[in-house]
């Protein structure tokens, strides 16, 4: 379990870290040419809080349990994800972008997962 957890907890933290560097530093033209539609939805700044909240979510899963200190930090970190997830899946479905929607929802069983095993 404790190795399932760590695989977990670094699958989340890299996407999330990832994912919040490209919203984060790209404009919303960039974002939908990428393939991210879901942005024709949200104004600039909303994308921009979005992002920010995914670079503070995704190191926040990994570090305190890396470094033995505060582990109900990384119960915030994959909370935060999950609320992220919840978000998003509600944006896919909304846009009938169902594909979407399923992967969002297996990264929101992700963060649920490790918010209950920590």
């Amino acid at each position: 379990m404790a190795i399932a957890l760590w695989i977990i907890e670094g699958l989340l933290g890299l996407f999330f870290v990832m994912t919040g560097s490209f919203k984060l530093f790209q404009s919303k033209e960039k974002i939908i040419a990428s393939g991210g539609t879901w942005a024709e939805d949200f104004e600039p700044d909303l994308i921009k809080i979005i992002a920010a909240l995914e670079l503070v979510s995704g190191p926040s899963v990994i570090v305190p349990r890396l470094l033995w200190h505060a582990r109900y930090l990384t119960f915030m970190g994959a909370a935060g994800i999950a609320l992220i997830m919840i978000g998003s899946t509600f944006t896919h479905i909304r846009r009938k972008e169902f594909q979407h929607a399923i992967i969002n929802l297996v990264f929101l069983l992700m963060a649920v997962f490790v918010a209950y095993a920590v």
